[in-house]
């Protein structure tokens, strides 16, 4: 998962490379970013976390007790509800979007070309909504089967398309936002269909049925599904309030914001949402069978092993976010000014990363157990104190504010579910985990300040110097993982060495089977 994972991502900023060389960081791109951030919002919603949350849980039951005609019968049930439910919404969000632009971004109101400009953006891209829905259920209906890097591979096909229309049409249109806002909708009919022959092996077909409302295992998920879209929405919604108060600040404060949200999801989509998606078919499997102890030691393992990588993630992304966001960003339209608005808002979301990694682990975990209500108390209570810190914070910090407000939120948000978890199950191994994340923390705090000092300079001012810089930053990122890796094996982390004891027994099977 991690590895299909990192390809997309990879491939991800590739893209981001190609918009910001075409768009810059401007009331354009605002708009653009305003535009996608509404069918984004949704597929986050209804796509992803209604297929981690309530799809897998109910089908894996459905496997294990029906086989395998019990699980075709749901998946035809669940792909004719998205059909006609998310299929209307589609059309829906295209009739009203002049509305829904106003409110998501109120301050573009004032901007009346601006404002018509995010309508079209917005019409153009809403049905991405319906397809990559539809490739959200055959990724969890994979997943099941125990598939992982086909599916997870799917978003990199999605890149790849928007690459490439992008790219071939923005010449044609004169209009970069027009033609990205076009690769969007391609991107998500791609990922879609790039599944296909992969659910045909795996015994599934994609038949719409009648009847489909009075299916058990829907109605089985109608029940889980509300609640879990309400947890689901705390992330994409406090990135909706973001926007809206980003509206009323000085063009380029969206773009800032969605570029640093980007390369702060690197390591949260890599390694948290990887994880998350890769533990959730095993910690159903032991609600399932009523198995609570191998639950628990899957759920920190899982726990312990994110912490480890994702610390010094987060610390290589403050050190060295000035660089970073150079080498990829800085050429064409993109300036200094926005290098460093964008390594502003990095900072500060960054704070964040170890939070969010470890409640897509804990939230996991509940929906496991079908329990999606108390990731709902979560969910409001992270919710409300984003808005009130937004609102404190972005008028002496502006855009830094609204992403500062974000990582504590989801600081709020791992702290509620924790505790929540924990008078749950009674035990959670916490004395272990702590331990593991005081020892990974410490070592990538070192690691940090090493690079921050040794990786400054005028080069990062520069516009283009690509090859060079890459160079430099690619020196920079190894260096990084050998103090790291160095520290950890001082400090005992037992991590360190399970995760070598896995790649070594990986590796060595894998040689042994094709000799």
């Amino acid at each position: 998962m991690s590895v299909a994972t990192l390809i997309s991502r990879l491939l991800g900023f590739v893209r981001d490379m190609v918009l910001a060389f075409y768009m810059g960081a401007n009331g354009l791109s605002d708009a653009f970013y305003v535009s996608f951030r509404i069918p984004n919002l949704l597929r986050e919603i209804f796509a992803e976390g209604t297929m981690s949350s309530a799809f897998i849980p109910v089908l894996s039951e459905h496997q294990w007790k029906e086989g395998d005609e019990g699980a075709r019968s749901l998946v035809r049930a669940v792909f004719t509800f998205i059909l006609v439910v998310v299929g209307g919404i589609s059309l829906l969000g295209i009739f009203f979007a002049p509305y829904i632009v106003g409110v998501v971004a109120p301050g573009f109101l004032a901007f009346p070309e601006k404002f018509r400009l995010t309508v079209l953006l917005t019409r153009i891209m809403f049905p991405f909504l319906l397809f990559i829905s539809l490739g959200a259920l055959s990724m969890g209906a994979l997943n099941v089967k125990n598939i992982f890097f086909l599916p997870a591979l799917s978003s990199a096909v999605l890149n790849l398309a928007m690459i490439v229309t992008v790219v071939s049409l923005s010449v044609a249109f004169g209009n970069p936002v027009v033609a990205a806002a076009i690769g969007i909708t391609v991107g998500g009919i791609a990922q879609f269909f790039y599944q296909l022959p992969a659910l045909r092996g795996a015994g599934f077909d994609l038949k719409a049925v009648r009847g489909f409302w009075g299916h058990p295992g829907l109605k089985k998920m109608g029940v889980l599904v509300l609640p879990a879209i309400l947890a689901m929405s705390v992330s994409p919604l406090n990135i909706v309030i973001s926007n809206i108060l980003a509206s009323f600040l000085p063009a380029g404060s969206i773009t800032y914001l969605f570029y640093g949200m980007r390369l702060m999801h690197f390591p949260v989509g890599v390694f948290g949402a990887a994880m998350g998606i890769a533990v959730l078919p095993a910690l159903s499997a032991h609600a399932v069978k009523g198995d609570f102890d191998s639950l628990r030691d899957d759920f920190s393992f899982a726990l312990r092993i994110l912490f480890f990588i994702s610390l010094p993630a987060m610390a290589g992304l403050i050190a060295l976010r000035v660089p970073i966001i150079s080498t990829l960003f800085f050429r064409g339209r993109f300036s200094y000014k926005a290098v460093e608005g964008t390594a502003g808002a990095l900072f500060f979301y960054s704070l964040g990363i170890w939070a969010m990694v470890g409640a897509r682990v804990l939230t996991a975990t509940f929906y496991s157990m079908k329990d999606t209500k108390r990731p709902v108390k979560s969910a409001v209570l992270a919710l409300g104190s984003n808005l009130v810190l937004s609102v404190i914070l972005m008028r002496p910090l502006k855009h830094e504010g609204l992403a500062l407000a974000n990582a504590i939120a989801a600081m709020i948000n791992f702290g509620s579910l924790s505790y929540m978890l924990r008078r749950k199950l009674g035990r959670v191994d916490a004395r272990r985990i702590v331990k593991s994340f005081v020892k990974s923390a410490l070592a990538a705090a070192a690691m940090g300040a090493v690079c921050a000092l040794m990786f400054h300079g005028t080069l990062w001012q520069q516009s283009g110097h690509t090859a060079r810089k890459a160079f430099w930053l690619a020196w920079a990122i190894v260096l990084s993982l050998g103090i790291y890796g160095l520290l950890s094996y001082l400090f005992k982390n037992e991590e360190l060495h399970m995760l070598a004891d896995l790649l070594r027994r990986r590796f060595f099977e894998k040689k042994s089977d094709a000799l």
